[in-house]
């Protein structure tokens, strides 16, 4: 090779490492199917660093993780601000007590809406989440910040993006439920980071 082949060579490779990586993406694999969803890290560095920290960690796996609770228009009679999603995690509550929540980020903060398939966190009061996630179907405004879903105006904490399976979260919406809690959980087997 001459000169000016190693010298591009060289620079090829430096600015390849310094140029920033994709976002992480994820596997949910669940008694229905596959979900894969992207990860914004950069958007929202707390809320995601905090889901990858419990997947790198083992928490999901660790424990019986299951996708829940689902909403639709026609099992949230008394809600006047209408919303449509599945919900997901460890389910158990001391589980969940044992686990230190996470700063809440707003959607005002990070600009990434409730939109169709956007991952976000379930929570009671802003500061309190930590392993619990939802995935919206269709868009979903009153989950933002300033949205009337939650009296306290803050929204939930928005993270990430289903890539593929919205098919999978869909059929998990339509299975039977009480209340909006599934009659048979539906089993995650993992997640995973691709």
């Amino acid at each position: 090779m001459n000169r000016m082949t190693i010298l591009f060579a060289i620079s090829f490779l430096w600015l390849s490492s310094c140029s920033h990586s994709p976002n992480p993406h994820i596997l949910i694999e669940n008694d229905l199917g596959q979900i894969e969803a992207e990860i914004y890290l950069k958007e929202a560095p707390i809320t995601a660093a905090n889901f990858l920290y419990h997947i790198d960690v083992g928490t999901f796996q660790a424990h019986k993780t299951v996708f829940y609770r689902v909403v639709r228009l026609d099992n949230q009679p008394n809600s006047t601000t209408k919303i449509e999603v599945i919900q997901g995690g460890l389910y158990d509550d001391e589980l969940i007590d044992a686990i230190a929540p996470i700063e809440h980020e707003t959607t005002q903060t990070t600009g990434i809406k409730h939109k169709d398939g956007v991952l976000s966190m379930a929570r009671n009061g802003p500061g309190t989440a930590s392993t619990e996630f939802f995935i919206c179907i269709g868009d979903q405004p009153g989950l933002d910040y300033g949205g009337k879903r939650n009296s306290d105006g803050q929204g939930f904490a928005t993270f990430g993006k289903v890539t593929k399976g919205m098919d999978v979260v869909k059929r998990i919406q339509m299975e039977q439920d009480s209340g909006q809690y599934l009659l048979e959980p539906i089993i995650i087997k993992s997640i995973k980071r691709m």
